[in-house]
């Protein structure tokens, strides 16, 4: 059964049976706490939680995830991998243990003809938590399990919570026995590798305290609603229902390490080292393609950094297999085409992908002929200084800066005939890891911080907004935090967060920054708001200070925004709108929105672009918006289902979450796009767009930064000033200056390089009197001395290398010059052959010349360069360099 099939089974089973099925969320996980959706609960966590009240009492998902605590293990066994899939079925206050049981055993031993998995029953084993006797008993005699098979584990196996104070409980899991060939009898107590988990059921039934690992936390009674949580490991199953090994031999997996082979001719199973790479790639590609089809892009931090991570890995285990070009493009053709029968819309994004992905590919490889060179030079190092180990800081510097895998430094490093501080190299590596585990364990005690502003949403609801239609209203305070406390009441000069019934305020999201005013009480008080945010979803937090009198909670007050900021954002928010759409419409789907910010008269778009958009396109970019704003556009909004907005072809932001029902903001019939943000009501409204320019913010990421409306007009007001200053200064019309400065310019250069090469001739010209007194040290001539201070680097070469050039026949000859440039000084030596096969090397007598100015250098045995910071130190260096002349001679 293939893994799409298994995937359809699932939907249709719990569908059926009253499960509002509930399309996967992005893998950009809509939490802080996390970096990425790690598990198929994780969209369902707000309703656990209590944050959100859940759209149905039933639902179902198949869930991508993505886990990547030990990327480095991904290979090595068949049981790691970074991308799988959870299917997952929920249960709000609704069904509870026997309604879980009851589906789990249906859908897995129900025939394949009745839309079940058809497995055998007496391969089936469980387990249940240890004094769980409800759940053993409903497996015993509810469902027919025989007693032998059913086993009880731990807190550590059978018992689930968040790890942080909230919902928990235990479990029971669903084991598969694969047969004696996989290892010795006894039941998943005794061998999880025969008996491998399937379905782990979360009977969710009480509330946890604080503590810290799996089993030390306190159980502080049962919660209000139970709830279930399940999830079945679709890779697990496919292995078994496709009657393979393991994972990577399942229909999704395997076809990716058959690319791999046609691209490298090697077998899997031909050996150990060559499967591990082949598991490798087949893993790190569909996560790849799955994490770009969401959002992702590579970068150096965050979920960008954990891209590049494994894509670098795939591409680097490819060439270890003796691919020599570029194979992502037929590696990632192969995903898409097998994982777009589960996810159809990689198919429809394929071309974005494909050039996120190939843009990383070039980066990459670029990166490693870069990382080489930095290698080459710390191989250098280390052989000048006798040593036969490169440092374990050059290698980690290699592959946090550099992207260079560690094995490929070691076998660079092999080739050398070195060796590499690996355990320095992993102790680096080590705190690097720790220093993520204590940041992203200090984010998970955001969890208590959110309690006040839960408390305010379970006794209150939900704020409700009102700024689509009004700038102002009545409302009621229904919750107040002095300094992050709850709160009756509020005093003049408190910073205070404030929770309304209603609010015209909107609240900072979706790109577009928060609206700012006042909110008046009946008794006089004033509180003056700077920002809102939701923390939680639906709650409108309004953040700033009491300027006058007392504020309470209950009061009745008048909420007003600043109209005239709100306008502004708004007509940055469609220009937004109107800029996205003409830059898809010139560069084609793959400048999807990857970020926006709008401000008051300003905005920056960023979108997917693997290379700088020329000015021209800018230009044209430009024009369109400006044509669109003369036909005086309508602006509308329309709340509408979300399969609707996608008929109608309302763009959607990649790694935002939506609901079942969107809004949708139409400009005319030029741009669609799903959107909760505030809006001009024309385009005309806009008056002027201008773009400022495009940049690079990351590898495939670009920004566009522009101005709006009187800010867009202030602008060009003194462009056309600078241009007037300009006019007056070249005796020129607007159209002439760039011709005339061009003009100058070019003089100016051609007159720069007159003076370079009378100043270089110069400088030259101290050569054959260098030269000819040099001095003889047992037979080598030696030219040591400083020169007229301010000669630059390039010319004290040139100069070394002449006077070098000068001394005749095969006499030994060493050129030793020194200088001093914008106060530092500054060494230039040179050797001949001769002088080399007498043990005098540029680079010993450099060195021994840029310690003693405080400094260092380096270079090879025939010229090499230093510097330091000391100019009062030349004649000490000189006389440093004599002596050691002397001694080697």
């Amino acid at each position: 059964m293939e893994s799409a099939e298994i995937r359809r089974r699932w939907l249709s089973f719990f569908e059926e049976r009253g499960h509002a099925v509930v399309p996967s969320a992005s893998l950009i996980a809509d939490d802080p706490t996390l970096l990425l959706v790690n598990a198929g609960m994780v969209p369902f966590k707000p309703y656990f939680l209590g944050e959100t009240k859940p759209p149905a009492p039933r639902a179902t998902s198949v869930q991508k995830c993505v886990r990547t605590p030990d990327i480095e293990e991904v290979g090595k066994t068949t049981r790691h991998g970074t991308f799988f899939q959870m299917c997952g079925n929920f249960s709000f206050g609704d069904y509870f243990k026997e309604g879980a049981i009851k589906y789990a055993w249906e859908l897995l031993t129900g025939s394949v003809a009745d839309g079940g998995y058809g497995l055998e029953p007496e391969k089936l084993w469980i387990t249940v938590y240890l004094d769980d006797d409800e759940a053993e008993t409903i497996w015993r005699e509810k469902i027919g399990v025989p007693a032998e098979r059913i086993q009880r584990l731990g807190k550590k196996d059978n018992f689930w919570s968040m790890g942080v104070p909230g919902p928990c409980g235990p479990c029971s899991e669903i084991n598969y026995d694969r047969g004696p060939e996989f290892g010795v009898e006894g039941g998943p107590a005794v061998n999880d590798e025969r008996y491998v988990e399937i379905w782990n059921l979360v009977f969710m039934q009480y509330e946890r305290g604080a503590g810290d690992g799996k089993e030390d936390f306190p159980i502080l009674g049962d919660l209000p609603s139970k709830n279930i949580d399940t999830g079945l490991g679709l890779e697990r199953l496919a292995m078994i229902l496709q009657g393979v090994q393991n994972m990577y031999e399942t229909d999704t997996l395997r076809v990716v390490m058959d690319k791999a082979t046609e691209l490298t001719g090697v077998q899997y199973g031909a050996a150990q080292g060559t499967d591990v790479s082949m598991r490798v790639v087949a893993d790190h590609i569909r996560t790849s393609v799955m994490l770009i089809g969401d959002g992702v892009t590579p970068g150096n931090e965050g979920r960008g950094y954990v891209l590049r991570r494994i894509m670098r890995r795939a591409i680097r285990n490819m060439r270890l297999m003796g691919a020599t070009g570029p194979v992502v493009q037929d590696l990632v053709d192969v995903v898409i085409n097998t994982m777009g029968q589960q996810y159809p819309e990689l198919v429809t994004d394929r071309k974005r992908i494909e050039t996120v992905a190939l843009a990383e590919e070039a980066a990459f490889l670029k990166a490693v002929k870069g990382g080489t060179n930095i290698l080459d030079t710390a191989v250098t190092e280390t052989k000048a200084t006798g040593g036969t180990v490169l440092s374990g800081d050059k290698a980690f510097l290699l592959h946090d800066t550099w992207g260079f895998p560690i094995d490929l430094t070691l076998e660079m490093a092999a080739e050398q005939g070195l060796t590499v501080d690996e355990p320095g190299f992993r102790r680096l590596m080590q705190e690097q890891r720790d220093r993520a585990k204590a940041d992203a364990k200090a984010k998970k005690t955001g969890h208590a911080d959110m309690s006040a502003y839960r408390e305010i949403a379970d006794s209150a609801g939900g704020t409700e907004f009102t700024g689509y239609a009004t700038n102002q209203g009545e409302s009621t305070i229904v919750g107040l935090l002095v300094n992050g406390v709850s709160a009756p009441a509020a005093s003049e000069g408190d910073e205070v967060e404030v929770v309304l019934d209603r609010t015209p305020f909107y609240a900072e999201g979706g790109g577009q920054l928060a609206d700012q005013g006042r909110i008046k009480l009946d008794s006089g008080a004033v509180i003056v708001i700077r920002d809102v945010q939701q923390p939680v979803p639906g709650v409108s937090v309004h953040k700033g200070s009491v300027q006058v009198g007392e504020v309470t909670v209950g009061a009745s007050a008048y909420a007003a925004i600043d109209v005239s900021r709100r306008r502004a954002i708004a007509r940055a928010h469609s220009a937004t709108h109107l800029t996205h759409q003409a830059l898809r419409d010139a560069l084609g789907p793959t400048a999807a929105q990857a970020g926006s910010e709008n401000s008051p008269g300003r905005f920056r778009f960023d979108f997917g672009s693997p290379n700088a958009v020329p000015g021209s396109v800018l230009t044209d970019v430009e024009q369109k918006i400006n044509d669109v704003l003369s036909r005086e556009l309508d602006v509308t909004a329309e709340i509408m289902s979300i399969d609707e907005a996608k008929k109608q072809g309302a763009i959607a932001e990649f790694g935002e979450k939506y609901g079942e029902r969107v809004r949708v903001v139409t400009i005319g019939d030029f741009s669609k796009e799903l959107c909760g943000g505030t809006h001009v009501g024309n385009t005309a409204q806009l008056g002027l767009v201008k773009l400022l320019g495009e940049s690079s913010i990351g590898s495939g990421v670009r920004r566009v930064e522009a101005l709006v409306g009187v800010d867009a007009y202030n602008f060009l007001a003194k462009e056309h000033t600078v241009v007037a200053q300009l006019q007056e200064l070249v005796k020129g019309r607007p159209e002439e200056l760039p011709e005339k400065i061009a003009s100058m310019l070019g003089k100016l250069k051609d007159a720069e390089k007159e003076i370079e090469k009378f100043r270089a001739e110069k400088v030259l010209q101290a050569a054959a009197p260098l030269a000819a007194n040099a001095q003889d040290i047992h037979g080598v001539a030696l030219v040591i001395g400083q020169v007229a201070d301010g000669i630059g680097a390039d010319d004290l070469r040139k100069l070394v290398l002449d006077v070098r050039g000068r001394i005749q026949g095969d006499r030994p000859a060493v050129v030793a010059l020194f200088t001093v440039a914008n106060d530092r000084p500054l060494t230039v030596i040179a050797t001949n052959e001769a002088a080399r096969e007498r043990g005098l090397k540029a680079g010993d007598l450099v060195r021994t010349a840029a310690k003693t100015l405080g400094g260092g250098g380096g270079g090879k045995p025939d010229v090499a360069q230093g510097g330091g910071q000391n100019p009062a130190a030349v004649p000490e260096a000189i006389s440093a360099v004599e002596r050691l002349v002397v001694e080697t001679v």
